[in-house]
């Protein structure tokens, strides 16, 4: 599946009458993953590419050359459409628009911004956690000015439900409907009574950063408006779990054997390493 192939599924996802969850991804291994169990849509997000490419917590410290050379590792590698979280697009409007370059060229199929001020200000004064309707609504005009190929979606993300309350928030979906954006990304959403809320306020796709218990009704979602959820980034904290644990049986004199119950088949590392069509070349190329 080409580049174009991979962002018109992720319209069509939009464009459809369910809601779909989300494959957490962070390499080629975890998208081919995701390719194998299903998934039409993968998603990078900010929290995830700065720990796996820095080893640093989510504060902004990686860079955009960084963040879009992982998207290029993944987006060549796997079938997934891919959703990469930007942030706050790597600085003012003019930034949101090498930030969409970027991201495009690298094979995306969607990438997000959003209107929290990233990164945190020197000595930050209370309530100073979000950028005016203003600020945001220019990035979110540069964003759309800088898209080259129409079928790449530019998505406006929002948090100012957690940080400001619902009549901001609701507010705030408004003027960034107004603009062009394919799709407005929630964060904060805890209760239907939000859902519906956001729903009336836009005719857009609605996507949600997060599907608390309270939410998990993927009917009453896509009723709502909602065609993307995400479910956490598990897979990732996971595998730093299964890597520690492994790492600490060695230092502790642990054998290979006594912890092969624990490691990937041989199926499974053949599945995320390509190794069929790597075969397949071997005899047609090699001899």
């Amino acid at each position: 599946m080409n580049v174009q192939e991979k962002r018109q599924r992720y319209r069509r996802v939009l464009s459809g009458s369910e809601c779909i969850y989300t494959a957490s991804v962070y390499d080629p291994l975890s998208a081919r993953m995701a390719d194998s169990l299903g998934f039409p849509v993968g998603m990078l997000a900010g929290s995830v590419a700065s720990a796996v490419v820095v080893g640093a917590p989510d504060l902004v410290v990686l860079t955009l050359t960084e963040f879009a050379d992982l998207i290029h590792r993944i987006t060549r590698y796997s079938e997934v459409s891919l959703m990469v979280d930007a942030d706050h697009g790597y600085g003012n409007a003019l930034s949101v628009m090498r930030t969409v370059e970027e991201v495009e060229a690298a094979g995306a199929a969607a990438l997000t911004i959003e209107d929290t001020l990233l990164p945190e200000p020197f000595r930050k004064q209370p309530g100073q956690e979000m950028l005016s309707i203003e600020e945001m609504t220019g990035r979110l005009k540069a964003a759309l000015a800088a898209r080259k190929d129409p079928a790449f979606t530019i998505i406006g993300r929002t948090s100012a439900l957690s940080l400001a309350g619902m009549d901001e928030a609701v507010k705030r979906v408004k003027a960034y409907s107004q603009l062009g954006v394919d799709a407005l990304f929630l964060a904060g959403v805890t209760t239907v009574q939000h859902l519906q809320a956001f729903h009336a306020a836009t005719s857009l796709p609605i996507l949600l950063a997060s599907t608390p218990a309270s939410l998990k009704d993927k009917a009453m979602l896509a009723s709502n408006g909602v065609r993307i959820a995400l479910n956490g980034h598990q897979p990732f904290w996971a595998g730093v779990k299964a890597a520690y644990d492994a790492l600490k049986h060695q230092a502790e004199g642990g054998t290979q054997e006594t912890f092969q119950d624990r490691v990937a088949s041989n199926d499974l590392v053949n599945l995320v390493t390509g190794n069929a069509a790597y075969a397949r070349w071997r005899k047609e190329f090699l001899g």
